[in-house]
């Protein structure tokens, strides 16, 4: 079974909104597993338009194991703080295995 990787590309309308958000997520992360590769940082645009002006991937064990994260309680009760505060979207990969 291969890993799988949520991948955000977030542009913050509201950093304040926002960060109510952001400093809830690691905790609901926890339960399953999940962790940041990628949380902010510089980013270069090389080829294409950008999608956000903020990038985010996080990686979980499995795909099962993204998808019932994302479902949760914990993480439902805040996803409205980064839907009301920013916009962008968020796609959820299987990782490679060869």
């Amino acid at each position: 079974m291969s890993k799988a990787y949520l991948i955000g590309h977030i542009t913050i309308t509201n950093p304040e909104g926002y960060a109510a958000y952001a400093a809830q997520v690691p905790t609901t992360l926890a339960a399953f597993g999940g962790k940041y590769l990628v949380r902010g940082g510089h980013a270069t645009q090389v080829e294409g338009s950008a999608l956000g002006e903020r990038h985010v991937v996080i990686e979980f064990a499995n795909r099962e194991s993204a998808e019932a994260w994302y479902a949760s309680d914990a993480y439902q009760a805040i996803v409205q703080h980064r839907t009301a505060n920013a916009t962008g979207s968020l796609v959820l990969v299987d990782g490679y295995a060869p």
